[in-house]
């Protein structure tokens, strides 16, 4: 079986995804012995069963909502069930775009490792994981989803990887997974900070925030969900800002041109896509006045 390179998303930022996946296979020296796949947050309809109900996340309960940003997440567990548990893939958020070629990480020796991925403090980052998925027979994503609404199973986590035997995860280097920091030597650029990724600047913003870092002050954990219960889930959270760094702006905006111009991304998307919100409204004049991308 061919490897994959799979990008998760949902409709939010489906132009992110056709993005990213146009970058994996711009800058592979390889981009014909792999394949580059999306996997649609809309293709599972099991999510629907779940929209309004509480699940447990942080500890807390949080309410499902199928049209929040990030609605996709727990489709990064779905590899290695649509690889038929075989063979190796990568899989990334829709807001990770290669700087560099993939291919050495598909080919990487994974040292009997079935996951490898970056750290963060003590935290496994799993946005971009290498899977061997024989491995991973254990990943049955519509089951584990549903133990989440049984408060079974904990949504942070499950996305840290904590219920992984540790001795099963490997560690990438951070340029496979580079937060929001390019540089000569990144190979995965991820505009993680969601407030700032270069195509929703001046958006109102539509992402809950993740409540994981106020544990360490009760009071403001508190007052979070407080925010959430009485106003809403968006109340009060503003809009997005510009990058602080243009030159990943420019990056972005320089595949999106090139998507347009060889008609992988159509001019009526982008415009319905701005229309609904899901990109910044001034996005084709970024697209005309972003520089050429290097061959």
């Amino acid at each position: 079986m061919r490897e994959c390179v799979f990008i998760h998303t949902n409709h939010k930022q489906h132009i992110g995804a056709l993005v990213s996946a146009y970058s994996f296979a711009r800058n592979s020296a390889h981009a014909e012995k792999f394949d580059v796949r999306l996997i649609e947050h809309e293709e599972f309809p099991f999510f629907e069963r779940y929209e309004g109900r509480e699940y447990l996340r942080d500890g807390g309960t949080r309410i499902w909502r199928n049209d929040d940003l990030q609605s996709f997440t727990p489709l990064r567990f779905t590899p290695p069930e649509l690889m038929g548990y075989q063979g190796r893939a990568v899989v990334v958020d829709p807001d990770v775009f290669a700087v560099g070629d993939v291919w050495p990480l598909l080919q990487r020796d994974m040292a009997g490792r079935a996951v490898m991925c970056r750290t963060r403090g003590s935290d496994f980052m799993s946005s971009v994981m290498l899977l061997d998925c024989g491995k991973l027979e254990h990943w049955r994503v519509e089951a584990q989803f549903d133990e989440l609404f049984q408060r079974q199973r904990d949504y942070r986590k499950w996305i840290d990887l904590e219920y992984e035997d540790s001795a099963t995860v490997g560690t990438l280097e951070p340029e496979w997974n580079d937060f929001d920091r390019l540089t000569p030597n990144t190979r995965l650029l991820h505009n993680t900070r969601r407030r700032t990724q270069p195509w929703k600047s001046g958006l109102p913003v539509d992402f809950i925030p993740a409540e994981k870092a106020f544990g360490y002050f009760p009071p403001l954990l508190w007052a979070m969900r407080a925010r959430r219960r009485w106003f809403g889930d968006y109340a009060f959270l503003g809009k997005y800002k510009s990058h602080p760094d243009r030159r990943q702006q420019d990056f972005f905006f320089g595949l999106l041109r090139e998507c347009v111009e060889r008609n992988v991304i159509g001019e009526d998307l982008l415009r319905e896509a701005m229309r609904r919100n899901h990109i910044r409204h001034d996005a084709l004049e970024l697209i005309d006045r972003a520089p050429k991308l290097a061959a």
